[in-house]
């Protein structure tokens, strides 16, 4: 029997990632679960992405209804369509099996929250059979992706975004994406529209602000390469 490579995951779930792996009859389980999620997609998928309808229920019928107007919104229907295809490709090759499990995370998500609040009958038990798979998916892979989301959070070496702004300039941009948000908020309710005009013209007081400061930052750096130049 093969030994799987050491996990990297935090204790006690290495030992018990590691266990896992090194079962023979998981192995064939993993193996189950990865072909009955592309036996479900593929099919469906197909459908969608070659612009079919995926249900014939009335427009009475909320089901009906919904399916209805996701088909209508003609390339998003093909797009979702060819999501769900290339996710269960993926999940099919074993390089690339756990970047298919990870994007068939939201879909399996999403289908269910679908099925669950359009009242969907019985369909509700079969995704929410589907979500638990690629969740065991995505534990049986938890280490690769344990390490990959570690990268994702590390930070980056080398210069910040605002390598060398001043104060003033940092607080033009902190206070001009608040007067952006808040302009955004007043057109869903959420801020008075009355604030508006206000919320308006603190932006462009951000705005000059930080036009100003990028200039000076260009006109400080082209000083520094004709010192540089006129030194050697």
């Amino acid at each position: 029997m093969n030994t799987p490579p050491p996990s990297i995951l935090p204790e006690p779930f290495n030992r018990l990632h590691a266990w896992v792996r090194a079962q023979p009859w998981l192995g064939r389980f993993t193996l189950m679960n990865r072909l009955l999620l592309a036996m479900a997609f593929i099919p469906t998928g197909l459908v969608k992405a070659t612009g079919q309808r995926f249900t014939q229920l009335p427009l009475d019928n909320p089901v009906g209804f919904f399916f209805e107007a996701m088909y209508q919104t003609g390339p998003f229907w093909n797009f979702i369509g060819l999501s769900q295809i290339v996710a269960a490709v993926f999940l099919l090759l074993p390089a690339t099996a756990t970047l298919g499990a990870v994007l068939l995370l939201p879909v399996g998500l999403s289908i269910l929250l679908i099925t669950w609040g359009i009242g969907f009958g019985g369909t509700v038990y079969v995704t929410a059979g589907m979500l638990l798979s690629v969740i065991y998916l995505i534990c049986w892979d938890a280490d690769k992706i344990y390490a990959a989301g570690g990268q994702l959070f590390a930070k980056r070496e080398g210069p910040k975004l605002l390598e060398g702004a001043t104060v003033i300039e940092k607080s033009a941009w902190i206070t001009g994406g608040m007067v952006g948000m808040g302009l955004f908020l007043t057109t869903r309710g959420f801020i008075p529209t009355s604030l508006r005009v206000e919320l308006f013209f603190i932006g462009v007081l951000a705005f000059i602000v930080v036009v100003a400061s990028w200039i000076h930052l260009a006109v400080k750096g082209m000083q520094q390469a004709r010192n540089t130049a006129a030194d050697s």
